[in-house]
């Protein structure tokens, strides 16, 4: 997930489920602008005329990244759905990590929603409004397959130099069993940090492992151990947004109910199980 300089934003015109994303270079404004009703369908209450505005990070495969020159993945295809219902478009604001953590772009009406990986937790929803989780996560270890680690155990009592992505759970994780982990900005820059000899291990979800594997070009790399650290991911919503908040939850229902979530988790994440739907909360 890459992180701009400063807090500049870049906004990714998105159009519906089917078609995917295009590129749009320019920076946000904090100005309405569109034109007509900012209520979509359901009485729902838009930032912007005509469109949902979501806030993501970039790049995080395989729920959100650029691949020959669109956005997509499977939140991008899970948010395409509630546009969709909402009869608008959907928007993408490529922002910094943080603020998903904060509101911050949700409370200042830049954003409708934020869709970015990201774990439901007791000290988030003091800031935001989660919705129903949407997809069951673990993390997982990465190691070169020559370096002789076996498990995060193996890698502690070697005082291997582990890496994570900062202000994630996989980093808050990493440090709960003793470790000082290096601090990475985006999941690109935690692979790079393993490729270039910065750290001799990452810890990080691990169906961006699963992505990252299926390249060639990380053929040297395997998964060490995964983590099983009871996460579920959720869309979040301004607090108090309980209408679009039911729109969300809604559309993850129906996707669910009629075989919609089943096809976009085996295109972007993998081999489906029941599991993977069950709308226990974390």
């Amino acid at each position: 997930m890459q992180i701009l300089s400063g807090r500049r934003t870049r906004v990714l015109a998105a159009t519906t489920a089917t078609a995917g994303l295009v590129l749009v270079a320019a920076c946000t404004s904090t100005g309405n602008g569109g034109s007509g009703s900012k209520t979509a369908a359901g009485g729902v209450e838009l930032v912007k005329a005509g469109q949902l505005t979501t806030c993501t990070h970039l790049p995080y495969p395989p729920f959100q990244s650029e691949i020959d020159g669109k956005v997509q993945g499977f939140d991008v295809s899970m948010i395409d759905l509630v546009a969709k219902n909402l009869g608008v478009k959907q928007q993408i604001l490529d922002t910094p990590f943080e603020n998903f953590k904060t509101g911050a772009f949700l409370n200042s009406g830049e954003c409708d929603l934020a869709a970015a990986g990201m774990t439901i937790t007791a000290e988030r929803k003091k800031n935001v409004d989660f919705s129903d989780p949407y997809f069951d996560a673990t993390q997982a270890l990465m190691v070169a397959k020559d370096s002789g680690i076996t498990s995060l155990a193996d890698a502690k009592a070697k005082k291997v130099k582990l890496g994570a992505q900062a202000q994630t759970t996989g980093e808050d994780y990493a440090k709960k069993q003793g470790f000082d982990p290096v601090s990475f900005e985006s999941s690109d820059a935690v692979l790079n940090g393993l490729r270039t000899g910065q750290v001799k291990a990452v810890v990080i979800d691990y169906p961006v492992v699963q992505g990252w594997l299926k390249d060639k070009a990380n053929a040297a790399y395997k998964v060490a151990g995964q983590i099983n650290t009871g996460e579920q991911y959720g869309f979040t919503v301004k607090k108090g947004n309980t209408k679009l908040l039911a729109a969300v939850n809604k559309a993850i229902k129906d996707a669910k109910a009629d075989g919609t979530y089943k096809k976009l988790y085996e295109k972007w994440i993998g081999p489906y199980s029941p599991s993977a739907a069950s709308p226990a909360a974390s």
